[in-house]
């Protein structure tokens, strides 16, 4: 009999809790729609876009819309609505309104201020009751991460229910929080507002907090500046991600965006597109390091004197150049990017214009070229800053351009940290995507990870190259040699 009274009650529990999470789910539906400009969107008309001109509604960050290092707009959202617009509605001007998070995006276009939502949006039950998808362009998986230096992995849930877990608000992490808390009620967690994966993701790695959920493409990013971040769990099944439209968008507007997905899946351009943002986010591994091993056999001695001659020319350590090489191309003279950068030492067309290049697909011109760059970025960072640091810093200028590292060393100073020194200057760099920093920043967001990241393998494939490869000294040496440490 206490059985049964047991079972019962643990069965009008969840019939509660699934109720209450249904009324949640109708008040939030209604709230959001009375912030329409009619106030019932079932009355509204097809959104449909006017004055020949077409909004998408996106915020700051890494994988949606940001300024790269040559001062122009960048990231994959911004990438594609670019390409939808040229490719399949070139009647329309593009406009781009940035929110402050993206608990902001689904409001903002349910008002009708935007057309399309182009921000990183995880398909999930509750968002399909308030706005359409259109076809996914990607998947991700939902991670539990945690500070590896700080605690042992969990074994499950149950064990980090009395932790200080934190997730952005209005995020497919929490809607899943709330759908693993009605198995177990004892798990607590924070939703919080104005801030971002990448920022709870550093507060993991600084041990200020004990959790977080992201994204497993962003997580592995992350790890490769902050080694300390592992993977405790995975939660729920893979999620895809899609543009969102209003209910009542033009259903020619939503055929196009569909059309336009799967043409891009079908010739390549978004396998492009990832490899661009995702491809090299993974740490530097065994697999890593033997095909850099492999490669240094095969294809660098091919380049390996114009590598010399070019440091004869600028004084650069020929395997630095070597690494930089490597990081940019894989010693690929043909490579070319989705945005036309090209050759070994992967350069824009307007660097190939300042370097006097007239074939960047030439190793002979392509090299030096580098080189000489590198050196140019060397000479605006501050002569006091000593070496291998001034190095490093123009080497991080040479990826996200310098007035992004000008604003880190800022930002140093501002926290008492040294501004001179690429330990102090690649942390606060991270923190330029964080919006309590990047606001006050001149030249404001950045995807400050970035050019961590590529100076840290820079770093690693020179150490590389230094123990099986021996220098080259000229009988002249006018600049300071950078070597990994």
């Amino acid at each position: 009999m206490n059985l049964h009274l047991n079972n019962a009650h643990r069965e009008l529990f969840k019939r509660s809790t699934r109720l209450l999470a249904s009324l949640l789910l109708l008040l939030l539906t209604i709230a959001l729609s009375a912030c329409s400009p009619n106030g019932d969107q079932a009355k509204q008309k097809a959104t449909a876009p006017n004055n020949h001109e077409l909004i998408f509604v996106t915020h700051n960050g890494p994988t949606t819309y940001y300024m790269n290092g040559d001062n122009e707009f960048s990231g994959i959202e911004y990438d594609l609505a670019t390409l939808f617009i040229k490719d399949f509605a070139p009647e329309y001007q593009i406009k781009f309104l940035v929110v402050n998070s993206i608990s902001d995006v689904i409001p903002t276009l349910l008002k009708g201020k935007a057309h399309i939502a182009a921000a990183n949006l995880t398909v999930t039950h509750l968002r399909q009751q308030l706005v359409q998808f259109s076809k996914p362009y990607q998947e991700t998986q939902q991670q539990l991460v945690y500070n590896s230096e700080v605690g042992d992995k969990p074994k499950n849930i149950t064990a980090i229910t009395d932790r200080k877990i934190a997730v952005p608000a209005g995020t497919s992490f929490a809607e899943r929080l709330s759908q693993i808390q009605e198995k177990e009620p004892s798990l607590h967690w924070h939703a919080l507002k104005q801030t971002n994966s990448e920022t709870l993701l550093d507060e993991v790695a600084s041990g200020v907090l004990d959790f977080t959920v992201a994204d497993s493409y962003l997580v592995a990013i992350m790890q490769n500046y902050y080694p300390n971040l592992e993977v405790a769990m995975s939660l729920g099944k893979p999620e895809s991600i899609a543009w969102a439209l209003p209910k009542n968008a033009d259903p020619t507007l939503v055929k196009k965006v569909n059309e336009f997905f799967d043409k891009i899946h079908k010739d390549g351009t978004l396998r492009n597109l990832m490899d661009r943002y995702y491809g090299n986010s993974k740490r530097l591994n065994t697999l890593d390091i033997s095909n850099f091993l492999k490669l240094t056999n095969s294809l660098l001695p091919k380049y390996k004197n114009l590598f010399k001659q070019a440091q004869e020319i600028t004084g650069i350590d020929w395997r630095l150049l070597a690494a930089v090489s490597y990081r940019e191309s894989h010693w690929d003279t043909f490579s070319t990017s989705p945005t036309n950068v090209r050759g070994l030492m992967m350069l824009t067309e307007g660097t190939a214009d300042l370097m006097g290049v007239t074939d960047r697909l030439d190793p002979k011109q392509s090299i030096p070229a580098g080189a000489k760059y590198i050196v140019k970025m060397i000479e605006t960072i501050p002569e006091r800053i000593p070496e291998p640091d001034r190095t490093y810093m123009a080497l991080a200028a040479y990826n996200i351009g310098y007035a992004h590292v000008e604003d880190a060393r800022v930002l140093a100073k501002r926290l008492k940290l040294n501004p001179d020194s690429w330990a102090d200057v690649k942390k606060t760099l991270v923190m330029l995507n964080n919006p309590e920093y990047y606001v006050d920043a001149k030249y404001g967001y950045a995807s400050g990870g970035a050019p961590v990241i590529f100076v840290e393998s820079i770093r690693s494939y020179q150490r590389i190259l230094e123990r099986y490869q021996p220098s080259h000294n000229p009988d002249f040496n006018n600049f300071k040699i950078a070597r990994a440490d």
